[in-house]
């Protein structure tokens, strides 16, 4: 191999080295601002959760069975359309110190996820029955895994009703 030969081969090595440093480093700028822009509205949805519509929105009455975990919950409130984030739910119930209660909740497209677990937290009415213990006020449901049904609200207005799993009388 010749003088110049080699000299060439030393600066194709070079460029070819300086090249890959060179991508490899705008990857690595890449992947940092996605994922401080994806950081950032996880974020913004956690301590500023903006409702899913505008008011009045869509109104629900959410069941809430005896034993669900907060996971389960949020996923609920995701798949039902309360809520854009369960992960963002499930941060904002666990910094935020709140506890699901069972029982049935009216709720509304037209809350924010914290306005939605406030509700949540607290523990719904109870009903002096006749024999004098007390029961949370549900509506009896078919033992299916989800049901949805429409149903006129005090206003006027369809209101959906989902109803999870066996609920009755405590």
């Amino acid at each position: 191999m010749s003088q110049m030969t080699k000299e060439i081969n030393a600066i194709t090595g070079t460029i070819i080295g300086i090249s890959g440093k060179l991508i490899l480093y705008a990857l690595v700028i890449l992947l940092l601002v996605e994922g401080i822009t994806r950081g950032y509205a996880f974020g913004h949805e956690v301590f500023y959760a903006t409702a899913m519509e505008p008011s009045p929105g869509t109104r629900y009455a959410l069941t809430i069975p005896e034993g669900q975990t907060t996971a389960e919950t949020a996923k609920l409130l995701k798949d039902v359309g309360l809520v854009k984030n369960e992960y963002a739910v499930q941060i904002q119930m666990w910094f935020y110190d709140y506890e699901t209660y069972p029982g049935t909740y009216e709720l509304s497209t037209a809350m924010t996820s914290k306005e939605i677990l406030q509700i949540l937290n607290v523990k719904p009415e109870t009903q002096e029955t006749k024999a004098g213990t007390s029961s949370t006020r549900s509506l009896e449901t078919e033992p299916s895994d989800t049901q949805d049904s429409l149903q006129e609200s005090e206003e006027g207005e369809p209101k959906q009703e989902v109803w999870l799993g066996e609920e009755g009388a405590e």
